[in-house]
């Protein structure tokens, strides 16, 4: 059944012609993103806002970023659930959404239940301490880990089981580690958990990079690696990876875009174009080069792929956390 629906849906976005795209909103766009105001998520919707608005690229109609956090992703794709056919109502997928659904926190696989329309980019996760911290490697965390897996509170936003907890889990998992017995404390924000790790309440930080720049440029903190195959570069370039030393282990959350189920072709290739659009302005180049993220676009039928593909080799990685359901 689940392989019926998603060859259907290929074979509709496959058969789009460019041609096709002529449609146009016809009252404001609502972007609707799954965490609060200032965040990683938000900044993005909002350059994509300035994009689209200043180019009219939705001719008229204004694009109206609309925060609504929780539920790991729950509360935003219930807006989306909620208006079938309505290609004027759209929200972010991440890598955390497959995460959270398969350790059971979430109960909607946005690529199968709602529409992908593209992957704009790759995200990069960070493991940081304090910058007084007796750690100054991933190896002295790894053998803190090796002697007791619970002995370091490792801090994850915002939910246990998601794409941040798998980028920290993964390189501990090669390195030998039962991620199983970690010690993982969820928080609201990145931004949270870093005051938390600042204040002396734990240990460790896992976070996507856009929330280590400023504390770490100002010293406070330390960055023992970074999830992704290389150094990454700009402010970053100093912060070594996972594989460098010696933890064979390379991580990316990718950031697509959704709409609701039911919408038409012409709308989903309208709504690629646009995303394609934005990712080659300067606006988003600027906005990935400030947040230390990777250019990584794909139109609606990869992106289904893409996101499907993802959804299987992650599964293990949830399991052995024993959150799988």
């Amino acid at each position: 059944m689940i392989v019926r629906r998603i060859a259907a849906v290929l074979a509709a976005l496959l058969m789009a012609p460019a041609a096709l795209a002529q449609w146009l909103p016809t009252k404001p766009v609502e972007f609707v993103v799954a965490a609060g105001p200032g965040g990683a998520l938000d900044q993005l919707a909002r350059v994509a806002k300035q994009f689209f608005d200043g180019q009219k690229i939705l001719g008229d109609r204004p694009f109206i970023v609309v925060n609504r956090p929780g539920g790991s992703g729950k509360v935003t794709f219930e807006v989306l659930a909620a208006r079938p056919g309505d290609p004027q109502v759209l929200a972010f997928n991440t890598h955390g959404y497959l995460a959270s659904f398969i350790g059971g926190t979430l109960d909607v696989l946005p690529h199968r239940d709602l529409t992908s329309i593209a992957v704009l980019l790759d995200e990069t996760v960070a493991v940081a301490v304090r910058a007084d911290s007796p750690m100054t490697s991933a190896r002295d965390l790894v053998a803190a880990l090796k002697k007791d897996p619970a002995s370091q509170r490792i801090a994850v936003a915002t939910s246990v089981g998601n794409h941040i907890h798998v980028g920290v889990a993964k390189p501990l998992r090669t390195a030998g580690i039962d991620i199983s017995k970690l010690t993982v404390v969820p928080f609201k924000s990145s931004a949270d958990s870093i005051v938390a790790l600042l204040g002396g309440h734990l240990e460790v930080v896992a976070s996507t990079t856009p929330n280590v720049i400023s504390p770490y440029q100002a010293g406070r903190i330390r960055l023992l690696a970074v999830s992704s195959g290389e150094r990454l570069g700009g402010v970053l370039a100093d912060a070594p990876t996972w594989k460098e030393q010696g933890i064979d282990s390379v991580f990316h959350s990718s950031l697509g875009i959704l709409a609701p189920r039911g919408i038409t072709r012409e709308q989903v290739a309208f709504w690629e174009n646009a995303f394609k659009r934005l990712t080659e302005s300067e606006e988003w180049r600027k906005a990935l080069v400030r947040t230390q993220s990777q250019p990584h676009f794909l139109g609606a039928a990869d992106a289904l792929k893409f996101f499907e593909a993802e959804y299987a080799s992650m599964r293990p990685m949830i399991e052995a956390m024993k959150l799988g359901k």
